[in-house]
């Protein structure tokens, strides 16, 4: 596999635009007065419908064929279907080995700063949240690369999608970090450079995996991402959705990404 230079160019450029977006919940967090539970319930139901679905129906269908095809039938569909939990596996145990007290995706309310502020520990909150949030986004930095090398238009969908995902994760890291400091400049900042490991990630897959790349490492890598993604939407976006609002809402936004998701393939095949 050798990708022209443009195209790694944009892979690195929607890595970078998904990682960043934690930006873009510290800013919400600052002007907003309240936060908008709904929106952000089908937000990330949304976000979480449309990385299920392109999950399983194109990057894991796209890595097993890969495998197949390089390794034959029986072994290519093994390979496949272990790089799959090998996925699931290593995410999860990054998100095992997180307190949950200072776990990205245990969100929390713009207008909750005032009471939190009462605690001693609200810098120290932020700050492990910014720390967890770069660990989390090491792998969704090389997901996203990944697949946006392979296709484009893969990659738009992936980048948008953990972009929703990462606007409240800028919110978990900014209030806890304002209400310590009263500083918008430090917590804006803290946030912002937490994002920074996504497009890390995915200089690292550049570096240390593209020399490397055969039909066989590809077809295994897909497989791989296809797992972190669905373990992300289940474990973290549908969760995160219910605690900020209504169960339905959380569904109609999941069906909604896949129905969009599944157009839009159909649209630009």
């Amino acid at each position: 596999m050798n990708p022209e230079p443009g195209t790694i160019l944009m892979a690195f450029l929607l890595t970078l635009f998904a990682g960043l977006s934690t930006g873009i919940g510290s800013t919400i967090a600052f002007f907003a007065k309240k936060t908008n539970t709904k929106f952000l319930t089908v937000s990330l139901g949304f976000s979480a419908g449309v990385m299920i679905y392109v999950s399983f129906v194109e990057i894991f269908v796209k890595g097993r064929e890969v495998l197949t095809a390089s390794m034959g039938n029986r072994s290519g569909w093994w390979i496949a279907v272990l790089s799959f939990f090998t996925g699931i596996a290593v995410i999860a145990i990054i998100d095992k080995l997180i307190p949950s007290y200072e776990n990205p995706h245990e969100m929390k309310k713009i207008e909750g700063g005032d009471l939190e502020a009462k605690s001693g520990r609200l810098m120290r909150m932020g700050v492990f949240t910014a720390l967890a949030i770069g660990i989390h986004n090491f792998p969704e930095g090389l997901a996203t690369f990944t697949a946006a090398l392979t296709d484009p238009h893969i990659g738009i969908a992936i980048a948008v999608a953990i972009a929703i995902h990462n606007v409240p994760e800028g919110i978990a890291v900014s209030v806890p970090v304002y209400y310590a400091t009263g500083s918008k400049r430090k917590a804006f900042r803290l946030s912002f450079l937490s994002g920074l490991s996504e497009p890390v990630g995915a200089i690292v897959g550049y570096l240390v995996l593209l020399p490397l790349m055969s039909d066989a490492l590809m077809g295994i890598l897909f497989s791989f991402v296809a797992g972190i993604m669905v373990f992300i939407s289940l474990d973290e976006l549908l969760p995160a959705a219910e605690r900020y609002g209504e169960h339905h809402l959380s569904i109609y936004g999941l069906v909604s990404g896949m129905g969009v998701m599944a157009l839009s393939l159909l649209l630009f095949k």
